[in-house]
């Protein structure tokens, strides 16, 4: 497994030039948000705020679909469905199983399926076609108190999207100190499928579904 991830991320960084592009996401919203569903969700179920960054991010590759996509030899690739990949650490390395069609998924069934995936994973129990193809990756190391990272490109896809710890800050808002949750994300995305203004607008998109999460439930 090694050997085949250290070829892949190699061929990764030799071939695709990468750009990164880096905002910060108010979050104190999100994490209301997902205390008030927890509370109404069905029992067994616990949405993650991970599950709402996915959500978030299949919501603006419905927006921008020119970011959901593949570099091929005879041209570009691009994607209708919100295929995303998510980085599961396991023994040995990471794999990246994949959450189909995430746009049609409400946040319950969302959260039901990635953990699914991340249990079968680690217990190296998932199919060939669960962690194959997806057209976008998410790397989330924010549970090990990363603030930020760059990730390298899930080959051939255009685009991973390396998610830091939420952490509480000071912030200037309208013109006072306050404090609130942010947190870091970094695109890494290759320059040959998608320009710096187009990664720009995507996570602008993005970084609008986070602050305002009603708005990727409807």
């Amino acid at each position: 497994m090694r050997r085949t991830i250290a070829s892949r991320l190699q061929f990764s960084k030799q071939t695709a030039p990468h750009f990164y592009l880096t905002v910060e996401c108010s979050i104190d919203r999100l994490l209301e948000n997902r205390a008030q569903l927890n509370e109404m969700a069905p029992e067994g179920v616990k949405i993650s705020v991970n599950d709402m960054i996915i959500r978030a991010s299949a919501m603006a590759l419905q927006k921008r679909p020119d970011v959901n996509g593949w570099f091929e030899e005879d041209g570009c690739r691009y994607f209708d469905t919100a295929d995303i990949c998510m980085a599961v650490a396991i023994k040995g390395g990471l794999i990246t199983p994949v959450i189909r069609s995430v746009e049609k998924l409400g946040l319950a069934e969302l959260s039901q399926i990635t953990k699914d995936l991340a249990s079968r994973a680690r217990e190296g129990k998932l199919k060939p076609e669960e962690y194959t193809g997806g057209g976008f990756t998410i790397s989330n190391l924010g549970m090990f108190g990363i603030k930020e990272f760059a990730a390298v490109i899930n080959p051939p896809q255009s685009a991973i999207l390396a998610i830091g710890a939420g952490e509480q800050r000071a912030i200037v808002k309208d013109g006072e100190l306050a404090v609130a949750t942010m947190m870091n994300v970094t695109l890494s995305a290759d320059h040959r499928i998608v320009d710096g203004a187009l990664g720009a607008e995507w996570l602008q998109l993005f970084k609008g579904f986070v602050e305002n999460p009603v708005t990727m439930l409807i």
